[in-house]
């Protein structure tokens, strides 16, 4: 058995705080023989990307399915100010609404090799 990678710590922007741990707990419980992966806080706006950053110092960064692609690039850019070399994701706009909260923790999933790299 191998280790999982990581851990990772992971930012996420979400005007929706509560679900947003919701569905990155049910990814972290998903990929843990994977990945460690810590959800170290939310921006739940984005006044509040820098601050957050900031703090936490994330190695990943999530934007959230309500940002525009044009707001998901802004939060990036701002991130990334702070920490240059961050990996950053951004679920597609209106997958929450459209397809549900499944939908979102299955895409994270998905993506989740490119993003953090094969173990």
């Amino acid at each position: 058995m191998t280790q999982p990678i990581g851990p990772f710590k992971l930012v996420t922007v979400n005007t929706a705080p509560d679900r947003a741990r919701r569905l990155i707990g049910r990814v972290v419980e998903d990929v843990k023989e994977r990945y460690t992966i810590i959800h170290a806080g939310n921006a739940a706006s984005i006044d509040k990307v820098k601050s957050v950053v900031e703090e936490n110092k994330p190695d990943v960064l999530f934007t959230a399915s309500m940002w525009s692609p044009q707001e998901a690039e802004q939060i990036i850019a701002i991130a990334k100010e702070i920490v240059p070399g961050l990996r950053t994701f951004s679920l597609p706009q209106g997958l929450q609404v459209e397809k549900g909260p499944d939908a979102v923790v299955e895409y994270i999933k998905e993506h989740l090799p490119s993003l953090l790299g094969q173990s």
